[in-house]
């Protein structure tokens, strides 16, 4: 079994409302008993939070870059740093000044802002990074000595679709560095160990979600009754919300009693709202913004349809597996969603849910009456949903297995040495800095 593990977890922002994967597993592991602390870029600054955050004094674990956004401030400020650090750690923070070595991450000073937020904290077994520049960021924290331990990249589906779009090259550090790339589907699986993984240290680890709490029930729609569909989700382009809404009013011209409730506040949240009242269904759709988790999972388990009509975006980005399908396939809803990224790996058209194309309003409205037309389907298709989520969602059993992940690492003999390399590296640095200044 082995003894409680001390886990450095990395995530851009945190809490964050919409990334319930990440809190799903950091309380996972520490309800495992293991030691966990959480290094972020900032909070995401929302006007709610998931009650598990207080809960479990998630505060109180987190450390936050303090760095000003202000380029003078973050000089005068970085100078202040460099005066108190340099005689506790001088090794760390000049090597996190060596632009040579580390280039725009050491110019801006953000490698060193890293250094005084990790210092005292870099000393653990695991650093399990979210979303695969967090990973990147660790490679240079474990070169310039403040932090150890093997290095964990969870990729979600932005950080291998958009993030590379104009960067193919972006991960070549950290794919040659990293320890152990867990991707959250098969698709994202192909994708990294194309762009240059190894596949023995590539796995799927898929999130998921607690089975706790969540009350099964089993849907019927009657035929004098509403039906009530859902979607829950950010207001950006890859939810796909727009065509969720355009359904809503095909259905309505078809005389479906449907009413539809959004929960998610978002960048696209004024551009929503003049679709509603263009397209005149402010009677059926409503945008509620984001809620309680315990708002949320209330509304699932009343709603009959769970709609997740994602897209990918016009840079590229794409979702991995949404947490929210998983939540409400759990509690025995139908789920109508986008034939996109991992969404298929999660949910068997005509069995589990039904799958449309994406950007497919016509086809979302054309699922949806057919579910209405044949109600009699609907017990067996919660049935298998929710079986579904328990044989391979269940995020306790999930967090089980990637404790025995991060142990079979910890015993692997053939361990990385990221501060060797890092000599190695810097002394060919210098020899290519005195070799161009000959040549200059």
């Amino acid at each position: 079994m082995g003894g409680p593990l001390k886990i450095a977890v990395f995530a851009y922002e945190f809490p964050a409302l919409s990334e319930t994967f990440v809190l799903n597993q950091i309380t996972g592991l520490i309800d495992q008993g293991h030691d966990v602390m959480i290094f972020a870029e900032r909070p995401r600054g929302e006007p709610q939070v998931h009650v598990e955050v207080a809960r479990y004094d998630l505060d109180q674990r987190t450390r936050y870059l303090r760095m000003p956004k202000n380029l003078f401030l973050r000089v005068i400020a970085g100078a202040g740093l460099v005066l108190r650090l340099i005689w506790r750690c001088p090794c760390q923070v000049l090597r996190a000044l060596n632009v040579w070595r580390h280039g725009r991450v050491a110019s801006s000073l953000r490698l060193l802002f890293w250094v005084a937020t990790v210092r005292d904290g870099g000393n653990v077994d695991i650093v399990h990074c979210h979303f695969g520049p967090m990973g990147l960021l660790a490679v240079h924290l474990r070169e310039i000595g403040v932090l150890s331990g093997r290095l964990v990249t969870v990729f979600h589906g932005v950080d291998i679709s958009a993030q590379l779009v104009d960067q193919p090259d972006y991960y070549r550090r950290l794919f040659s560095t990293g320890d152990l790339f867990l991707p959250i589907s098969r698709r994202w699986q192909d994708k990294l160990i194309e762009l240059g993984t190894d596949p023995a240290r590539t796995h799927v680890h898929h999130m998921g979600t607690s089975l706790r709490g969540i009350r099964f029930r089993s849907r019927y729609c009657g035929p004098d009754q509403p039906l009530f569909v859902l979607t829950v989700g950010r207001l950006v382009e890859k939810k796909g919300i727009e065509y969720g809404i355009e359904a809503i009013a095909q259905l309505a011209r078809h005389g479906v009693d449907v009413r539809y409730t959004i929960i998610g506040d978002g960048p696209l949240q004024p551009r929503i709202e003049n679709l509603i009242q263009s397209l005149g269904v402010e009677d059926r759709v409503r945008c509620l913004g984001w809620q309680d988790s315990r708002v949320v999972m209330a509304m699932m388990e009343t709603a009959d349809i769970l709609l997740a009509p994602s897209v990918t975006t016009a840079d590229g980005d794409q979702e991995g597996i949404p947490v929210t399908l998983m939540e409400a396939m759990a509690t025995g809803m139908l789920v109508v969603a986008s034939r996109h990224s991992g969404i298929p790996e999660l949910v068997e058209h005509g069995v589990s849910g039904i799958l449309v194309p994406e950007r497919d309003a016509r086809g979302i409205a054309a699922a949806i009456l057919n579910l209405v037309a044949d109600a009699a389907h609907w017990s067996e298709m919660s049935r298998v949903a929710r079986e579904r989520i328990t044989e391979a969602f269940d995020i306790d059993c999930l967090n089980l297995e990637l404790v025995e992940r991060f142990r079979d690492l910890i015993d692997d003999p053939v361990r990385h040495d990221a501060s060797e390399n890092f000599d190695i590296g810097f002394k060919q640095d210098v020899r290519r800095y005195r070799r161009s200044a000959v040549l200059d």
